[in-house]
């Protein structure tokens, strides 16, 4: 997404933090921000349901269209967790509990990667011309393609206007409940009682091209119908779907929908996804410029070290276009929101150009997340979480890559190269993708590590409750509407009037961070792990950026959680330690053909007596890759070694020789 600290722009909470499925004993659970939003998101309508409403809500649609209720119930948890989100859209334009879809004013005004503030190939020895990245957004399709539109048709067939089918939850289960009566009748299929009967109408329901999609949907909806769900919703409600482990799946009836399989062979995905490729193009353009990405031979050439989470602010079908081109540039994979599709541009082994920093570049995978944010409560659909946390863990095992927020980064916590280029980094997906849930469905919740005495933390709020308030979504210095949030603000005392922490790479006049939601200078999110500095009362101090940064964190609600690991602290006797935004070797290491990289640090100072938690050890690398014909690329490794540590909101490197490694709680 679109984003910087000057311009606006996928573990839980306690209904997050443990999921309380209804199962069997031994049955297992299983996408910059921000970018301008819509003024704000209206807060709870007149006739908001109480608790137990939407329940009711569902038993009622059942009844009225014939549909099980626990057809409804499972739908619905996987496109919204039963979340109303005050009739606010989500990143797709769908609304309400069964994410009915109305995209029309919902269009992005440009892709992130086009803002002309961040260079995605981040090589300072072969920048992109202004021109090409700075390029515009792709043409608007004329019509929205049908799985966006799917709150016209629920209209239509319920009788209810699009104004209720958007903010009452009881109507827009009622328009999903007739949106799925009408493709089984479709189908040729009875209005059954059997909720097996319905396999194929669900697997309709997201509008998916393709049946490998389709099916994925669909498996994944009877899956919590088999296991069960509760929950207690963003307005309070409480919803339980009762298990029921012998349900059939009748997967022959996707084939009635007479979708084409677009499964494929060769793509890099797990086979309980549904993936494609949509190949990003390598050509030579004018001169000795060449796109989109840069091919490679990992892990033979360099091992990937990273996965780099994005947003892509624009729709599926403008995304698609602008990575198929090959003047602009690219990242691995795109996921679909409302289905989970897949695809696949660039090989895991080749170098794409998305994170703004080479080094990041060279050592990681991109993934986007389909998203263009209509309104400030910027919401992505559950199986849009579910199909990206597959893909995440099964690159992990097959490029060894250990699941912990060192190595799987948003891309606001890519580091600037130079201190020129921190103003400029992106900050999607921002503080409200749900980091928390996010690793809970990878398979790696975020629990506590250590005790007290641990010496270290691991930001952890609750994501449904914690709501800091934040500006900017719609117009600058506007309050966004009340959003719940994994990330925590930080002040420079433990009061909550206090100033916040500055930061001096955003702002090297000495200006004031902010409570823009763009801006990264005093925040830090859920996963992230830092070495306590203090403790009083109910605030806790970190280190951060090199100063000691206070958050709010009572007992009763705790906003992060004790941790133990390692640490790292300058040299005994040396008074600061630079900091880098990249691991590059040392000037004896390059080879006579390859011109020397600076090392750079940035404008901050890691000061004797603070500590930073060690994220991983890594040999200093560069990828020099000027030329079209990748027989001219050569990777040159030094023997300076570098940790990563996570420094501030975003990650950073520091040379290995200049600081000691200990314990945390020594």
């Amino acid at each position: 997404m679109r984003g910087s600290a000057s311009a606006p722009r996928t573990t839980a909470s306690p209904s997050r933090r443990r999921r309380r499925p209804l199962r069997a004993a031994g049955v297992v659970a299983s996408a910059a921000l921000l970018l301008p939003l819509v003024t704000t998101a209206p807060a709870a309508t007149a006739g908001q349901p109480g608790d137990g409403a939407l329940l009711q809500a569902f038993t009622d649609a059942s009844a009225k269209y014939h549909v099980p209720r626990s057809v409804l119930l499972g739908v619905s948890y996987l496109q919204s967790r039963w979340d109303s989100h005050g009739g606010a859209p989500s990143v797709t334009g769908g609304y309400g509990p069964m994410h009915l879809t109305d995209a029309a004013t919902a269009l992005a005004s440009a892709p992130h990667h086009g803002d002309g503030r961040e260079d995605p190939r981040g090589d300072g020895a072969r920048p992109l011309p202004a021109a090409r990245s700075a390029r515009g957004a792709a043409p608007v399709p004329a019509e929205l393609p049908a799985r966006l539109r799917t709150l016209e048709r629920a209209a239509k067939l319920s009788g209810l206007s699009a104004e209720a089918l958007r903010r009452d939850p009881a109507a827009n289960v009622q328009g999903g409940a007739a949106l799925l009566a009408e493709d089984q009748r479709r189908l040729g299929l009875p209005l059954s009682g059997d909720p097996a009967d319905w396999y194929g109408a669900v697997a309709a329901y997201p509008g998916a091209g393709d049946s490998a999609t389709a099916t994925t949907f669909a498996k994944d909806v009877f899956e919590v119908i088999r296991s069960g769900e509760r929950r207690t919703t963003d307005s309070g409600q409480r919803v339980a779907l009762p298990a029921s482990p012998r349900l059939e799946l009748r997967r022959e009836q996707v084939r009635q929908l007479g979708l084409p399989d677009s499964r494929e062979d060769g793509v890099e995905c797990p086979d309980t996804v549904a993936c494609e490729s949509i190949p990003a193009p390598y050509q030579r353009l004018e001169g000795s410029d060449y796109g989109n990405h840069d091919l490679g031979d990992r892990p033979s050439s360099q091992k990937a070290d990273f996965i780099v989470i994005h947003d892509t602010e624009g729709s599926w079908e403008t995304t698609i276009k602008l990575v198929k081109d090959p003047a602009y540039v690219s990242w691995n994979y795109t996921i679909r929101s409302a289905d989970g599709h897949i695809a696949q541009h660039v090989p895991t082994k080749d170098v794409a150009w998305h994170a703004g920093n080479w080094y990041v570049n060279a050592k990681s995978v991109g993934i986007e997340h389909e998203g263009f944010l209509a309104q400030p409560d910027a919401w992505y659909t559950e199986e849009m979480y579910r199909t990206s946390a597959r893909l995440v863990a099964h690159l992990a095992r097959k490029l060894d890559i250990p699941l912990d927020r060192q190595h799987i980064l948003g891309h606001d916590n890519v580091p600037g190269t130079t201190p020129g280029t921190i103003r400029g980094m992106h900050t999607d997906p921002g503080p409200y993708w749900d980091w928390a849930h996010y690793f809970e469905l990878i398979g790696k919740p975020l629990r506590p590590t250590g005790g007290a005495f641990g010496g270290m933390v691991t930001i952890r709020p609750d994501y449904d409750k914690h709501k800091p308030a934040y500006t900017g979504c719609a117009e600058p210095g506007k309050p966004c509407a009340a959003h719940g949030s994994g990330a925590v603000r930080l002040h420079t005392a433990p009061r909550e009037r206090s100033p916040l922490v500055k930061d001096i790479g955003l702002r090297p006049d000495g200006g004031e961070s902010t409570t823009d939601v763009n801006d990264t200078g005093a925040r830090a999110s859920t996963g992230q792990q830092f070495a306590v500095a203090d403790r009083r009362g109910d605030w806790t101090a970190i280190w951060y950026l090199g100063q000691k940064a206070w958050f709010h964190n009572p007992w009763w609600r705790q906003t992060a959680v004790n941790a133990f690991g390692s640490i790292i602290t300058p040299k005994e006797g040396v008074a600061d330690v630079p900091v880098y935004g990249r691991a590059y070797p040392e000037q004896a290491a390059y080879p006579s053909e390859v011109p020397v990289q600076a090392v750079t640090p940035l404008p901050y100072k890691l000061l004797a007596g603070q500590e930073y938690v060690l994220g991983q050890r890594l040999t200093s690398e560069y990828l020099w890759a000027k030329t079209f014909d990748p027989a001219g690329h050569k990777v040159v490794r030094g023997k300076d070694v570098y940790y990563e540590i996570q420094f501030g909101h975003r990650v950073a490197f520091v040379k290995a020789a200049d600081v000691t490694v200990r314990p945390s709680n020594q």
